[in-house]
């Protein structure tokens, strides 16, 4: 069995094995209609066609890849055989990175950076993982977060953040404000539901304020201009459809809230020192912080066992 298979068992038991794949379903869904659907026909989405294809097929191709040759170094089934219903269900986790990609980047003409970052975005999940129970790892970073990192460190010739305005730039009157609300109406739905997550989105909220008003104090600015983000149709989509991913936040409540409001105070440091594209990297950051303290904790228990049978 492989890594990835006693990480699902061992965070979503079986008898709510149903119920992430519903959320997995779910999210993908909306990612489809909001990309595809209302994103290129009426928002007025910028990116071409190419880009969610080229991204989405990059990320399948390199998920079956990745599992081809664990499947072959582990002498098991590859996960994606044994009918229509494994493969169709062995998508999602493919699919919604690539689409969150084709939306979040901006290339121009480019389909490289793209391909890149779905392929970065997939191996991620293999490259870098941390110890959560005796003999299991899970993946640290969240796929589409750390990718458009990475992408914008490595491209940054070519490649920008997608403008805020073209998630409503086509809708004017109420519908400004219906996209947000759509966007946030279907994420707390999301989290509420299935991923128990709303904690951490409650903590990075409530922490993004605070950061705000300490930073309007500081350096005598209007205390509403830090907080200006929190209207966007970007920042609701990064709010509940970045952070709170599942594998890659805590399970319990208390260390949900302290992985949002460490989230926020990093982002207000990096905005204090005027460093760009600031929530993903704070999102790198803290996940990475993570990481190296499961990895600790996993060295301290190891030691305790090496003295107890010493």
């Amino acid at each position: 069995m492989s890594a990835f298979t006693n990480a699902t068992l061992l965070f979503y038991p079986q008898a709510d094995q149903q119920r992430r794949l519903v959320a997995l379903w779910y999210f993908t869904t909306l990612m489809l209609l909001w990309i595809l659907g209302l994103g290129h026909w009426v928002l007025g989405f910028e990116q071409a066609w190419a880009h969610p294809a080229v991204s989405v097929g990059t990320a399948i191709a390199v998920q079956m890849l990745l599992e081809w040759v664990d499947a072959r170094t582990k002498g098991r089934p590859v996960r994606f055989a044994g009918g229509w219903a494994n493969f169709l269900n062995f998508l999602p986790p493919a699919i919604i990175p690539g689409m969150a990609l084709s939306m979040l980047l901006f290339p121009g003409e480019a389909l490289l950076p793209l391909a890149f970052a779905a392929a970065f975005a997939m191996a991620s999940k293999v490259l870098f993982r941390a110890p959560v129970a005796p003999g299991v790892t899970q993946h640290v970073f969240n796929p589409s977060n750390i990718a458009v990192v990475v992408t914008l460190l490595l491209f940054n010739d070519i490649v920008g953040l997608t403008p805020p305005y073209q998630f409503t730039e086509n809708v004017s009157g109420l519908w400004d404000w219906g996209v947000p609300l759509f966007v946030l109406a279907s994420g707390i739905v999301l989290h509420a539901l299935f991923t128990g997550r709303l904690p951490l989105v409650t903590a990075w909220i409530v922490g993004f304020l605070l950061q705000g008003q300490v930073r309007a104090w500081l350096f005598d600015i209007p205390p509403l201009v830090p907080i200006l983000p929190m209207t966007s149709a970007a920042f609701i989509i990064f709010t509940l459809y970045m952070i709170p991913d599942p594998a890659t936040t805590p399970l319990k409540r208390g260390h949900q809230i302290l992985f949002g409001l460490a989230v926020a105070a990093i982002y207000g440091l990096l905005q204090a020192l005027h460093v760009v594209y600031g929530l993903f990297l704070a999102l790198v950051l803290v996940c990475g912080a993570r990481g190296a303290l499961l990895y600790l904790s996993a060295w301290r228990v190891s030691r305790r066992g090496f003295v107890t049978t010493a």
